[in-house]
């Protein structure tokens, strides 16, 4: 806490009573107060957090509730456990832009902010599509796909789980070059050349939560993204679950004059490109 801080003037037991209209459990809303307390400063990087026991006095809850609060900022990397010493702050999580209006590099772009891209392989096999991937692929019966399924990382912080999905004929051999699968589509002639892709806020999966060192239901984004050819093919079909303390995702607009009405039109970005982008 900073010099001269009073636990009592940053939480207090009213803001975790009376919540039986709100369904978020007691531990998140903690983490979340806290969060709070730290990206607006008032409780300083480097700065130790109060005990357990203090914080328990201060909020009402119960000391499991207090310890999975700060067990959930210490897997966001927010706060660092020191046995035996305590609680101390680590300052607001990294994050990184993700540019919307254009397809970008997963490597690439986690090499251009100086960190080192890593996968860590869930699945890599060609196998019988399931009816949705036939679907989105436009695929022909007894077709087969490529199901290459991947923890993605920036040294050692992982960012996001994805499930890509590629007709066969385009993958036929499942060794990627620096495990980049746009790299492996353009060898085979199959570069991706635009991409569809749809994104929306949802509750992290268990299984997923436990690859992102996340808690299951906190807030994420998932993503779903169709990629073609430039003569039209479908060639990818992926799907991903993004850390949502991790990323903003931004789009430049301009405003448009056509015929006499005005539209938003997405631009490129112009910043550098961002890790979040898969590839």
């Amino acid at each position: 806490m900073k010099p001269g801080g009073n636990l009592g003037d940053l939480l207090s037991r009213q803001q975790f009573a009376g919540g039986r209209g709100d369904p978020t459990p007691l531990y998140i809303r903690l983490a979340s107060a806290l969060r709070s307390l730290v990206e607006s400063g008032r409780l300083a990087t480097g700065s130790a957090l109060p005990a357990e026991r203090a914080i328990v006095e201060a909020t009402g809850l119960s000391r499991v509730t207090v310890r999975r609060g700060l067990d959930l900022l210490a897997r966001e990397g927010l706060v660092e456990q020191r046995r035996g010493s305590g609680t101390y702050v680590r300052g607001p999580a990294e994050r990184f832009e993700q540019p919307l209006a254009a397809i970008t590099s997963f490597s690439d772009d986690v090499l251009s902010y100086g960190r080192r891209p890593a996968t860590r392989w869930l699945a890599r096999e060609h196998a019988a599509p399931s009816p949705q991937e036939a679907m989105m692929l436009g695929l022909s019966p007894g077709d087969l796909v490529a199901r290459l399924h991947r923890l993605r990382l920036a040294d050692d912080l992982p960012l996001a789980v994805e499930l890509a999905v590629v007709p066969a004929r385009f993958l036929p051999s499942l060794e990627m070059p620096g495990d980049s699968l746009y790299r492996a589509l353009a060898q085979n002639g199959a570069a991706p050349h635009k991409a569809l892709q749809r994104m929306h806020a949802c509750a992290l999966p268990a299984f997923e939560a436990g690859l992102l060192a996340a808690e299951a239901g906190e807030p994420a984004l998932f993503l779903e993204r169709v990629s073609r050819t430039a003569d039209g093919a479908v060639v990818e079909f992926t799907r991903s679950h993004f850390k949502g303390d991790r990323f903003d995702f931004v789009a430049e607009l301009t405003l448009e004059r056509d015929e006499g009405k005005y539209e938003a039109v997405s631009r490129p970005f112009s910043a550098p490109p961002s890790p979040a982008a898969m590839d």
